[in-house]
C-alpha cells in the first residue's frame, strides 16, 4: 500500500474520546518491548510517527492514527511489563475490552509478539478472549532478523503449536528492520477492509459477554 498521508489524531481512555470517522480500524496489541511501535512505523514509512518509549508500559491510552484519510490504526498500550502496578493491568484490561467490544468500525487485531520469547500466558489468554468473542485477528512474530534460519524455524513451530488451531491464519513473519512480512500483512489489512461489514466479528459469532482477565506467567 502507498502511504500518502499518516498522522497522529489523538489518545484516548474512553469511548467519548475516539475519533468520530467512520473508517475501516486496525488495533496492534502485544506485550511492552514487543516491538509495537516500530512494526506500525514500518507498516506507514514513517521513522517517529508512532513514539517509542525508553519507559515500558508508560502509555497508558488507546493512540489513534490516521492513514490516507481511509483508515485508522489503534495502537493499544503494551501489557506485561513486571513494574507496571496491577491496578494499571486491570485498568488496560477494561479499557481494551471496551474498545475491542464496542468500537463499532474495528476491522480487526494484529495481536504482536516476540519470535525470540516463549509464549506467555498473557498473550495466550488475549488470542483466546478475541477467538470467545469471534474477533477477528492475525498472529505476528516481530523480530525475526534477531534470529538465524535454524532459530527462525524452531521457534515458530513453537508458537505455532501454543496459538495456532486447526484452520486458523498462519503465524506471520516480521522485521521492521528488513520489511520481512510487510507486503503480506498489508495483504491481510486489505482483506480484512474488502470483508468488513459492521464490525470485527467472524460470521455467526456472537458477542459473549467474557471479560478479558489476563494472568500474570
Amino acid at each position: 500500500m502507498k502511504i500518502i498521508t499518516a498522522e497522529f489524531i489523538t489518545g484516548a481512555v474512553s469511548s467519548r474520546q475516539y475519533p468520530r470517522e467512520i473508517l475501516p480500524e486496525f488495533a496492534f496489541a502485544g506485550r511492552s518491548n514487543v516491538g509495537k511501535s516500530s512494526l506500525i512505523n514500518s507498516l506507514l514509512n514513517r521513522k517517529k510517527l508512532v513514539k517509542t518509549s525508553s519507559t515500558p508500559g508508560k502509555t497508558q491510552e488507546i493512540n489513534f492514527f490516521k492513514i490516507n484519510d481511509a483508515l485508522m490504526f489503534a495502537d493499544l498500550p503494551g501489557y506485561g511489563f513486571a513494574k507496571v502496578p496491577a491496578t494499571v493491568q486491570k485498568k488496560w484490561q477494561m479499557m481494551i475490552e471496551q474498545y475491542i467490544l464496542m468500537r463499532e468500525n474495528l476491522t480487526g487485531v494484529v495481536v504482536i509478539i516476540d519470535i525470540r520469547r516463549n509464549p506467555t500466558q498473557m498473550d495466550l489468554d488475549l488470542t483466546n478472549w478475541l477467538e470467545t468473542n469471534g474477533i477477528r485477528y492475525a498472529l505476528v512474530a516481530t523480530k525475526s532478523d534477531k534470529l538465524s534460519s535454524v532459530e527462525t524455524a524452531r521457534q515458530k513451530r513453537k508458537i505455532e503449536a501454543a496459538f495456532l488451531r486447526e484452520g486458523s491464519e498462519k503465524l506471520l513473519l516480521y522485521s521492521s528492520k528488513n520489511r520481512q512480512g510487510r507486503n503480506e500483512l498489508w495483504s491481510c489489512l486489505s482483506k480484512w477492509t474488502a470483508t468488513h461489514a459492521g464490525g470485527p466479528k467472524k460470521k455467526g459469532a456472537s458477542q459473549t459477554g467474557h471479560s478479558l482477565i489476563m494472568h500474570e506467567p
